[in-house]
């Protein structure tokens, strides 16, 4: 393809909804590197959904434009739609999930909606990429980051080989893009996540209810994990797979068989 059009087609989701800034990021980045760009995100935030998919509730999707639906439920849904009925006569050749307004490092992946889409997109068999915003909350999210780098990111990887096998997951750090870079291939690590925790608390009509919460602490990471990369002003870029078999218990166990 010319122009650095690495695409023919390219379906765009987030787990931030169909309004969220990232999006709107999103796409001009795809219009960058796409001959044609379809939207098919969640109606509203999904964040937290993993790789859910509704089996137990009918799927409502609503046309905001040409190429551009909202859909009632998660980003994996949104994927689905999008590739199996939405685009079923001409299917993408790529899916691009975010710009989510948080980095998406180690642990917190496994609950991520918008890694979660990309997921799906490699269980059905599409090229996918993940991408997210690192920020601190309170502080304006450095949207310009993505904005600059993201297009020459794309085509850069998009040479590489990991389509057949993995998803991309890549994360741009809180930093001016003129600060920002360069591209550093890394592995998962830790991340920030320490527990998942419970605030419980009493409405007006003295009725229970809950919030879940996060609990996060920055700690340092192995030297070439994408928390590192991130936190070192660099452009991480991850490949995830399906497979999480830990090996060395696997061995221990193995022997004790």
């Amino acid at each position: 393809m010319s122009d650095g059009r690495i695409a023919r087609r390219v379906l765009l989701t987030n787990d931030d909804g169909l309004d969220a800034p990232g999006l709107g990021v999103l796409r001009e980045i795809a219009a960058q590197v796409a001959e044609e760009v379809w939207v098919v995100a969640p109606q509203r935030d999904q964040s937290g959904t993993s790789h859910s998919i509704s089996l137990h509730a009918p799927l409502r999707v609503h046309r905001h434009g040409e190429r551009v639906f909202a859909v009632e439920g998660t980003p994996a849904d949104s994927v689905v739609i999008g590739t199996r009925q939405l685009m079923r006569e001409t299917p993408p050749d790529l899916i691009l999930s975010g710009v989510n307004q948080g980095a998406n490092l180690g642990t917190e992946t496994v609950f991520s909606g918008t890694v979660g889409a990309a997921m799906t997109g490699l269980l059905l068999g599409v090229p996918s990429i993940a991408l997210s915003l690192a920020f601190v909350r309170g502080q304006p999210a450095h949207w310009a980051t993505p904005r600059m780098h993201g297009p020459d990111v794309l085509r850069r990887v998009a040479s590489m080989p990991w389509r057949a096998r993995a998803c991309l997951n890549i994360n741009f750090p809180d930093v001016p893009p003129e600060q920002a870079g360069p591209l550093t291939l890394t592995r998962q690590g830790r991340g920030i996540l320490d527990t998942i925790e419970i605030d419980g608390r009493i409405d007006p009509r003295q009725q229970t209810y809950f919030w879940i919460r996060l609990d996060r602490t920055p700690r340092p990471d192995h030297a070439d994990s994408e928390g590192e990369a991130v936190r070192a002003g660099r452009i991480a870029v991850t490949p995830l797979r399906f497979e999480r078999t830990d090996e060395a218990s696997f061995d221990e166990m193995r022997a004790a068989f």
